[in-house]
């Protein structure tokens, strides 16, 4: 048996793979431009004391925690949870209060390439792609949605290109025990573009980020800007997800990777 590893992150990079404010900003100092900080750390050294006259290199990045692969905490959502699961909920955690248990888990895939820009998720469309791929949901499975989107990764239009998770379809996996969900595209829910549309021609409040604000019923995490989903098999594979830890966080940047027995 051969183990493979697929990554399913995305590089950290300034590139259009989600709006401007959400884009790193990344100042590299290579092994020359850095003698500055080093000779003032060690005083009296200099190039000629170094092999080949190098220092080091170092980054300097700024961005915010939705930036590049992430995974969003309940208290991105609301400041409570699982209201659905006890009488007046509880705090809401912070990425770095993740049970790691729940981050290296069985992992499903749920092909939804087919749904248009701005479609917004059932639970119909989920029980139709169960059905398909012949698995039924075991708790604390890890369920990542492989949409449009990850074709377009890279591109002006990523960010508003795929669907979009609604409350009740997201309601459905988290009440059959999974914990953890990730998506391609830059949301779990429909683009922005698409739910002011609807608010403005129906006046419901109600789909204003709906698939996130489900985490206030029952608490669960959530990756965006996978990548490389069209790679895995629909299941019987093993997804590994550890998050960034940063105190009471709304987010934190994950190397996530599919791990395959083959």
């Amino acid at each position: 048996m051969v183990r493979r590893i697929i990554d399913l992150s995305v590089t950290l990079e300034d590139k259009p793979t989600s709006p401007a404010h959400h884009r790193p900003t990344i100042e590299y100092s290579n092994h020359d431009e850095s003698w500055p900080l080093f000779s003032k750390l060690f005083p009296g050294i200099g190039p000629e004391s170094l092999p080949e006259g190098k220092a080091w290199a170092v980054e300097r990045i700024s961005l915010s925690t939705h930036a590049g692969t992430h995974m969003d905490a309940p208290w991105h959502y609301h400041p409570t949870t699982d209201h659905a699961l006890q009488p007046g909920g509880r705090a809401s955690p912070g990425i770095d209060e993740v049970p790691l248990d729940w981050c290296l888990r069985p992992g499903v895939k749920l092909d939804f390439r087919h749904f248009e820009a701005g479609y917004v998720v059932t639970p119909e469309d989920v029980e139709a792609e169960l059905k398909r791929i012949g698995y039924e949901l075991q708790p604390l499975d890890i369920v990542v949605a492989n949409t449009r989107a990850g074709a377009r990764q890279g591109q002006e239009d990523y960010w508003e290109s795929a669907c979009g998770f609604g409350r009740a379809a997201t309601l459905y996996l988290l009440e059959r025990g999974v914990r953890v969900v990730g998506t391609d595209s830059y949301s779990w829910d429909a683009a922005f573009k698409f739910v002011v549309e609807r608010f403005q021609r129906d006046g419901d409040p109600s789909i204003i980020w709906e698939g996130h604000k489900a985490g206030r019923d029952i608490g669960y995490f959530q990756m965006e800007k996978l990548a490389n989903l069209d790679q895995l098999p629909s299941h019987g594979f093993q997804l590994s997800c550890f998050p960034i830890k940063i105190k009471h966080s709304s987010a934190g940047w994950v190397r996530a990777v599919a791990i395959l027995n083959e």
